[in-house]
């Protein structure tokens, strides 16, 4: 009978740096080790944007990508991307978050973009929750863009393509300030919201898009797509967006 085996637990503190998971994890032969985060979950506007990461070598300054200015987290995703083993990036669009649900997307999205690295990691760390159908051990980790150096890269990959996006759509409909609030809900947005209707790029299932939809005329320009009436979820390769 093949024996089968079972590594030893190993006891992770909280305060053990930013890389102590990945450390912990390599000592039992968990390598490599992708991070796995999200950008725009609670928005109501623009795309849910999934990244996993997984890192080359050590990066001086990582951490959470909220705790970072928009010019520090810029300067940093250009140094993760040309660091890192791998890096995949999925993009959401709003239209598949409310046929589809936010939850469903964001499990299937973090799915998807571990299959897309270019390397298969021994192990996932995700921000957050678990996700059941992975390939690999993994482990839903609290605060984990805070606490484990791949989410945090995996957090700013996914702020930073996300931010671009959402300038981009300022570009098209500089009435909403989505250059300002990258489509979360603030006061400006929802007078915004009140004045000029929805666009195809708002979340029509969540509560502040759906007090101003009815009646409403629905403004459809894009600078992504050609056909934003066909929203499915579309795969981009890191810094193309």
């Amino acid at each position: 009978m093949t024996a089968v085996y079972r590594p030893r637990p190993s006891v992770v503190r909280r305060d053990s740096g930013l890389y102590g998971y990945e450390r912990a994890l390599a000592r039992r032969g968990f390598t490599p080790i992708a991070g796995v985060d999200e950008a725009g979950r609670g928005a109501c506007a623009g795309p849910l944007v999934v990244a996993a990461v997984v890192l080359g070598r050590d990066i001086d300054g990582l951490t959470d990508s909220k705790l970072l200015t928009e010019a520090v987290r810029e300067s940093m995703y250009e140094r993760i991307v040309a660091v890192a083993r791998a890096v995949s990036i999925v993009v959401i669009p709003p239209g598949e978050i409310d046929s589809r649900g936010l939850h469903k997307c964001n499990i299937a999205g973090m799915r998807r973009a571990v299959a897309g690295l270019e390397i298969d990691p021994g192990y996932v760390l995700i921000d957050g929750f678990p996700v059941p159908g992975l390939a690999v051990p993994s482990l839903a980790v609290w605060k984990g863009d805070q606490v484990a150096a791949c989410v945090a890269a995996a957090s700013i990959v996914a702020k930073v393509t996300r931010d671009r996006m959402m300038h981009a759509l300022h570009d098209v409909h500089p009435e909403y300030g989505f250059n300002e609030h990258k489509g979360y809900v603030t006061p400006g947005h929802r007078r915004a919201l009140g004045v000029h209707g929805p666009t195809r790029h708002h979340r029509f299932s969540f509560v502040t898009v759906a007090r101003v939809t009815r009646g409403a005329r629905i403004r459809d320009a894009s600078p992504w797509s050609r056909q934003d009436g066909d929203m499915r979820e579309n795969e981009v390769r890191a810094g193309v967006v």
